[in-house]
């Protein structure tokens, strides 16, 4: 909660001063005929302002980001039960669809009210708007404060992985007990359940190793140096990290397929935006929301609709597990690209036989045939993010939380980075010997068609890599549970 209180401090900090600058004249550079393009540059007193706004404005948005999934998963545990995570699936995972749904509900608001109030209203009441909610959104935070489960912080877990680094190579030369009893040779925090590592990712394990209880252990039990002796929790908290890696990087693809959305509007721009040959034209920037409609209407069926019928029809509460809804997500993203790919060869066909010498020519080809790609676009990340969001949560310790839910996050800020690097290099690869780039700024000269193909055996790739990925996790898992199951009959 403090972490929130801080962060959503900073974004009204700086949306109160990005909100400044349409209001203060002062704030931003002056406009006059006599002035180059008809304003003045910035002063160094306006630059810093406008840094200090976006910057305050960054860090307040990405710790809420950071933040409020997991502390909104908190509030699923009961009084009393604080060390242990919501169930999978039922409440956890409705919560998760809500919480999707806010989200593509608070950026339908934006690219189509807040948008048409700056258009209509100026930059004013443009950033004004926003501001005024986010303050309402603060003041209604804390009335509700004395609610909330507040879970104590801990160390940073980002500090225990180092330490299991720099243990086990500190102990690397260190020989692993072979006598019975030998699980009393591993040091164990107070109060775990945990008595000996697992065996998978064995050189791990020699970071809590004890070679010597008299000086490596305090009186009480606990590690005199950290950085030379971890505890067995430590040493599993990291394994479960290294372990979720592979399916983790599934996701990238993923969210290259999302972050298309620039390419869309240049098509939509060759094409006919009017609705029925009405007078009404859709914005191409706006295409997006269809994605976001989409989006909506599936949480709302899947959470309202589909779980209460399959759960009537079985006789028990039923949902999708987290690793059918994973394989959906990406067997979606990939069919996407491909009607991208066969919709913009369509699209570019028709432009290029009206070609002429003098000019390029819209096609005639209706806008609308785009929206099939963007809904399975969006269909494709809101089922696939949702479940890797559970999948993360429920399979790290409830210490973790915070890491788990923001590992998709990751994931998508990563996919960015390598969406421009294909693009980069595709665009490189195809110019070579004087060729047109397929990436090329006018969509009738390039190919972005075949871009698309691209996208889509990526994708297909990335499918058949969660498929190899998801099998070796859950035999694994299996086997694990398995083995506890045979102690616990002994």
């Amino acid at each position: 909660m403090y972490e929130l209180t801080i962060r959503a401090i900073d974004f009204i900090q700086g949306m109160t001063l990005l909100w400044s600058t349409t209001t203060i004249p002062g704030a931003r550079p002056s406009c006059n005929s006599t002035a180059t393009n008809g304003c003045n540059s910035a002063t160094p007193f306006q630059l810093i302002l406008l840094c200090s706004a976006l910057g305050l404005m960054s860090m307040g948005s990405g710790g809420i980001r950071s933040s409020t999934l997991a502390f909104g998963a908190d509030q699923l545990v009961r009084t009393g039960e604080e060390g242990t995570a919501p169930s999978k699936g039922g409440l956890l995972g409705s919560f998760f669809n809500w919480y999707y749904f806010s989200v593509c509900f608070a950026l339908l608001f934006a690219f189509t009210c807040e948008v048409y109030i700056q258009d209509h209203m100026g930059w004013q009441a443009g950033f004004g708007v926003p501001l005024l909610l986010m303050f309402l959104s603060v003041i209604s935070f804390f009335l509700a404060s004395s609610l909330y489960v507040k879970v104590e912080p801990k160390s940073s877990l980002f500090t225990g992985f180092a330490q299991v680094l720099v243990a086990s190579w500190r102990n690397w030369h260190s020989n692993f007990p072979t006598h019975q009893g030998s699980e009393r040779l591993y040091h164990v925090a107070k109060g775990s359940t945990l008595e000996k590592p697992s065996e998978k990712l064995r050189f791990l394990n020699k970071a809590c190793l004890v070679k010597d209880p008299k000086q490596e252990l305090t009186l009480e039990g606990a590690a005199v140096n950290p950085w030379h002796l971890c505890t067995v929790d430590q040493v599993e908290q990291f394994k479960s990290v290294l372990r979720i890696i592979p399916l983790w990087s599934t996701a990238i693809i993923l969210g290259v397929n999302a972050s298309q959305a620039s390419f869309r509007v240049l098509q939509a721009n060759s094409m006919d935006r009017r609705i029925l040959s009405s007078s009404f034209e859709i914005p191409a920037g706006s295409f997006g929301t269809f994605a976001l409609i989409t989006a909506i209407l599936w949480l709302v069926l899947y959470d309202r609709v589909f779980i209460p019928w399959a759960s009537k029809v079985k006789g028990k509460p039923t949902c999708l597990d987290t690793k059918t809804r994973m394989g959906i997500g990406f067997f979606l993203s990939t069919a996407s690209s491909a009607v991208a790919a066969v919709v913009e060869s369509i699209r570019r066909d028709r432009a290029t036989r009206e070609w002429t010498l003098s000019d390029y020519p819209s096609s005639k080809m209706s806008a609308l045939w785009l929206v099939p790609q963007i809904c399975l676009s969006g269909l494709a990340e809101t089922i696939c993010g949702i479940a890797l969001i559970e999948f993360f949560y429920s399979e790290f310790p409830k210490s973790m939380s915070s890491i788990s839910s923001n590992l998709c996050g990751l994931a998508m800020s990563v996919a960015s980075l390598v969406a421009s690097l294909i693009m980069s290099l595709v665009n490189h690869v195809t110019k070579q010997g004087g060729q047109q780039s397929w990436v090329s700024g006018d969509v009738n000269q390039g190919h972005y068609d075949y871009y698309y193909w691209v996208l889509a055996g990526l994708s297909l790739l990335n499918y058949m890599y969660f498929l190899l990925c998801s099998r070796a996790y859950w035999q694994e898992e299996k086997l694990s549970q398995d083995k506890l199951k045979d102690i616990s009959d002994e």
